[in-house]
């Protein structure tokens, strides 16, 4: 089974516009569907509360024309155009779908963070994990988020392996990104959220690029947009991620970044599984 996941940083923007940055995300896009994935997880689609238009539909459609789609936005009381996240599956598949809310603070169980879809063997979820945010404003609810989304695996784990995917909005060790000492209290690497993944891991979840190829360094998933350098200097955060249920970790057979060009952000990230 292929899999991919990617944060793609507006899905409006990525279908409609025709900027510089634009062409380079249709191009990463085009990669995703030539490499035919079961399955297609999407964060940050950043749509309406009503989710894709009428244009976006028949564009993923053209796309994608053997995939379904399902999705969920941010919604009031919740920022609009905010968040949200999509899965693309194979028609071949008809997993049972469901928008859990997870009794997070705040309004982040209305910003369409989590999708769930359920095989009969096993689960698949996406999250987009809020960001603790400018100042470590949101740092307090994000520890709280933290505990309710380990609780939520945790239970799925209890009735089927999982498969739990996305941009967890944490650079979990010192080699998941390149300048640690200068980021200790940088949203992302704070000691609070990499205690929080810990936790996460310690439920009962492997990370997949870890189990596999150990302690590498240099292998990052998103380098930032703000400073233009940071992509090639290849300074860089591993923030996106494929974890399992530790006991289908062996079954494992690839966890690894799928190359996204010069284009800076985060990259989408690959896992194959053979059940």
């Amino acid at each position: 089974m292929k899999l991919i996941s990617w944060n793609i940083d507006s899905l409006n923007a990525a279908l409609t516009s025709e900027s510089a940055r634009a062409l380079m995300t249709q191009a990463v896009l085009q990669n995703l569907i030539d490499l035919k994935p079961d399955v297609l997880a999407i964060q940050e689609t950043k749509l309406s509360a009503t989710g894709p238009t009428k244009k976006h539909e028949e564009i993923i459609e053209q796309m994608f024309p053997e995939y379904d789609c399902v999705w969920t936005s941010s919604k009031e009381p919740a920022r609009k155009g905010y968040a949200g996240t999509m899965f693309l599956i194979h028609r071949s598949l008809q997993p049972v779908v469901t928008y859990p809310s997870i009794d997070a603070p705040g309004t982040m169980d209305h910003e369409g963070r989590i999708i769930t879809l359920e095989f009969p063997e096993f689960y698949i979820t996406q999250v987009y994990t809020p960001n603790a945010g400018d100042g470590l404003k949101r740092l307090a609810d994000r520890q709280i988020w933290d505990i309710k989304y380990a609780d939520y695996l945790a239970s799925l784990d209890k009735g089927k392996p999982v498969l739990a995917t996305g941009d967890f909005n944490v650079a979990h060790q010192e080699i998941d990104l390149a300048n640690p000492a200068g980021n200790r209290r940088s949203a992302g690497f704070t000691d609070e959220e990499r205690f929080g993944f810990t936790q996460l891991l310690n439920r009962g979840f492997t990370d997949t690029f870890r189990y596999l190829h150990g302690n590498i360094e240099g292998v990052y998933t998103w380098w930032a947009q703000r400073v233009k350098t940071s992509k090639v200097n290849n300074s860089g955060w591993r923030i996106d991620y494929w974890l399992v249920s530790n006991r289908i970790a062996d079954k494992v057979q690839k966890s690894e970044m799928i190359h996204s060009g010069d284009r800076q952000d985060h990259t989408p990230i690959l896992l194959e599984i053979d059940f």
